[in-house]
């Protein structure tokens, strides 16, 4: 990651629950100038849930009301192919999100200031896209082979069209790959080896110029995740961070290759938003590292590479407990400057 100072910036993970894309990127700059990042609104249209925004374009896909699914049972070879001929040319445009879904988007990326650090974007991963999109017959795609190809085809170049417009207004850019499904993996429920959901992870990855990241919102078998080609780790640390501790080795190795992590300290309930305040949250984030220094990583490495977030997108919230939710980010950042840098 060099060139980009990590120093606890504040980072948001992705969803707000604003109507309004204007209040919603209003909050945003408000509470974390210095790396913006585009929301996605839910709430504002169907079109915006995080498995339907990307869709966009995919072979075979049909959109009924609430409802996202992959007609199978159609011939779907002429937009396979029309796919493929995209990922071999790298046609982006082609693959351009229509403000219809993705507003946030739209209204915050021309509003940039001009000397924040970085930008950043995200886009659901393909692990997550491909195990709830399902075809006609309520089977995700993951398991048929040609579509699961297709489904990282595909999110590279959403991914790569992205990451060409963000550097139009910053030359630093990053864009996390938003993957709450790897919870799932290695479970009964899922029929998944880790060399496929490392070769779906890298071939949208390694598209992509700038700095990139990976989010899941829950424990998974971290020692895979550090093994993708990322340079940032998001994850649930107010609920979760224990179950990190548990790969110190893996942890050392990702600092040692110049990684960061985005420790997700502030909660996403408006219950614990309320009774929590941005020193409770340094000491329980500390109390987080400490887990992992008491195994031998050094702390100066985790500080020097943190960055802070809340543990998941806010989306669910109201829009009152979720801009709490970004101040508390915005303050913990603070708290840690204070003690840390000044």
């Amino acid at each position: 990651m060099t060139g980009f100072r990590r120093e606890f910036l504040p980072i948001n993970v992705g969803s707000l629950p604003h109507d309004d894309p204007r209040e919603a990127c209003s909050a945003i700059r408000s509470w974390l100038p210095e790396l913006p990042g585009w929301p996605q609104l839910p709430r504002r249209s169907f079109l915006e849930n995080m498995y339907v925004q990307f869709s966009e374009g995919f072979p075979g896909l049909v959109l009924e009301e609430d409802r996202i699914y992959v007609d199978r049972a159609r011939d779907l070879s002429s937009d396979l192919e029309r796919l493929y001929a995209a990922y071999l040319e790298n046609d982006l445009d082609a693959y351009a999100f229509d403000r219809s879904y993705a507003a946030g988007f739209t209204e915050c990326i021309g509003e940039v200031v001009s000397d924040c650090r970085a930008v950043k974007g995200q886009v659901t991963g393909p692990v997550s896209w491909a195990l709830t999109v399902v075809d006609q017959d309520l089977r995700p795609i993951l398991y048929d082979e040609v579509l699961a190809d297709a489904v990282a085809k595909h999110l590279r170049l959403k991914a790569m069209w992205q990451e060409r417009e963000l550097r139009r207004f910053h030359p630093t850019s990053i864009l996390f790959l938003d993957e709450p499904y790897m919870t799932a993996f290695g479970s009964a429920y899922v029929s998944l080896t880790r060399e496929q959901v490392l070769s779906l992870l890298g071939e949208v990855l390694t598209g992509l110029q700038g700095l990139t990241g990976i989010h899941c919102c829950g424990n998974t078998d971290w020692s895979m995740v550090l093994t993708a080609p990322v340079d940032i780790l998001s994850f649930d640390t107010y609920d979760y961070a224990e179950s990190l501790s548990l790969y110190p080795q893996d942890v050392k190795d990702f600092l040692d290759r110049g990684g960061s992590i985005a420790w997700g300290i502030v909660p996403r309930e408006a219950h614990r938003l309320a009774r929590e305040t941005p020193g409770s949250l340094v000491e329980r984030l500390l109390g987080a590292m400490t887990l992992l220094v008491e195994k031998g990583v050094r702390l100066d490495d985790l500080l020097s590479a943190s960055l802070v977030s809340t543990c998941c997108g806010l989306g669910s919230l109201e829009v009152e407990d979720a801009e709490r939710a970004l101040e508390l980010t915005a303050g913990v950042s603070g708290e840690l400057r204070r003690r840390y840098l000044s």
